[in-house]
């Protein structure tokens, strides 16, 4: 696309909008949050105390949620060090299409404009290669606007699955689409249409590696025009967990084209020329019935974090979706968070006697 063109508007003006929760948190804060008073920096260092590393650590694996709140901390890597008390290994962010930059060693932006409404998700399910866990550090914040929102995924489950779409989801699956633009295609051009180019999302500049890397995440490769990277990943819509023994719902609408819809530069595109889709196991489209009973059985099970600066949130990836509306900031506002991946783990899907 030259400088000229402008992008076309999208045919859907009717957008499916989630509501993330019901007004009541399904979860109740106290439950999840942590009094972080008792936190110290002495000679530099972040330091815990063993009462309070036990309160974090057995919050977390009871709940797969855990808030520390009035840490006192405002550096990102302080949180880190905060979050690594529950966080045992990190994992390195490499092969993935979500644009992230690094903030801090291993702290990495959020990885999209605080404009864009970014539905429940779970993180990296994209890939054969997930996360177990991530955790959330608050540089800035915006009280009273600007949360995140966690979903309840085990209740989400259950609610899914009592339904046709969870049974269709059970039995066909779940395909990825994903087209990254290439880099050095949009040298002098405006970037309407661009999400992420294959030479960011995989690390590297050479085509083979990039191919190379797309399929060691269980990814199928095809390249098209402009040296467009086509990437397809067929796998079940959940995911098995080792510690509550079940199959849990790991998709969402996050990776259809509705992704797009409040994003700059992208959401003015057709469906069909957008970077992200979705579709079932057998190449078939949602309805927009499915795509809104999808949206909704997350929404039934939100619960609001109303970030304040030093706040870091630990949230296992199986237990939990997360996801938050668009932001507009005042002048001199500002909203910043830090990710911090935890293990990573190989999918397996689903097993059959685990429902």
């Amino acid at each position: 696309m030259t400088i000229l063109e402008a992008p076309q508007p999208s045919p859907l003006d009717d957008l499916i909008e989630p509501t993330w929760w019901t007004g009541v948190p399904a979860l109740d804060p106290a439950t999840f949050t942590v009094d972080g008073a008792r936190i110290r920096r002495v000679d530099g260092e972040v330091r815990v105390d063993a009462e309070l590393t036990a309160q974090l650590r057995e919050t977390f694996h009871r709940i797969g949620l855990v808030r520390v709140v009035d840490t006192g901390l405002t550096e990102h890597a302080d949180m880190r060090s905060l979050a690594k008390v529950v966080i045992d290994h990190e994992m390195g962010y490499e092969g993935g299409a979500n644009p992230r930059a690094p903030i801090e060693p291993n702290v990495y932006e959020v990885g999209a404009p605080l404009s864009a409404r970014l539905h429940y998700h779970h993180e990296m399910a994209y890939v054969s290669k997930s996360t177990k866990l991530l955790g959330f550090l608050c540089k800035a914040a915006v009280p009273g606007r600007g949360a995140t929102y966690v979903s309840d995924n085990l209740a989400a489950t259950d609610a899914l699955l009592a339904t046709p779409l969870g049974a269709k989801l059970r039995d066909l699956g779940l395909c990825y689409h994903r087209d990254l633009t290439d880099r050095d295609a949009f040298l002098g051009r405006v970037p309407y249409g661009v999400y992420n180019h294959w030479q960011q999302s995989f690390g590297t500049d050479d085509a083979d590696t990039a191919v190379a890397r797309a399929e060691e995440r269980g990814l199928q490769t095809e390249w098209g025009p402009d040296r467009l990277l086509r990437t397809r990943y067929y796998c079940p819509a959940f995911e098995y967990f080792p510690q509550h023994d079940r199959n849990v719902l790991f998709s969402s609408v996050a990776d259809h084209g509705m992704w797009f819809d409040t994003w700059p530069l992208v959401q003015h595109l057709p469906y069909a020329d957008r970077p992200l889709n979705l579709t079932f196991g057998d190449d078939t489209e949602f309805s927009r019935a499915e795509l809104e009973a999808f949206v909704a059985v997350y929404d039934a099970f939100g619960t609001a974090i109303d970030w304040r600066v030093g706040d870091v949130a630990v949230v296992c990836n199986y237990r939990f979706a997360h996801g938050r509306p668009g932001i507009a900031l005042a002048a001199g506002e500002a909203r910043e968070l830090g990710v911090v991946l935890g293990e990573q783990f190989d999918r397996v899907g689903v097993l059959p006697d685990k429902w």
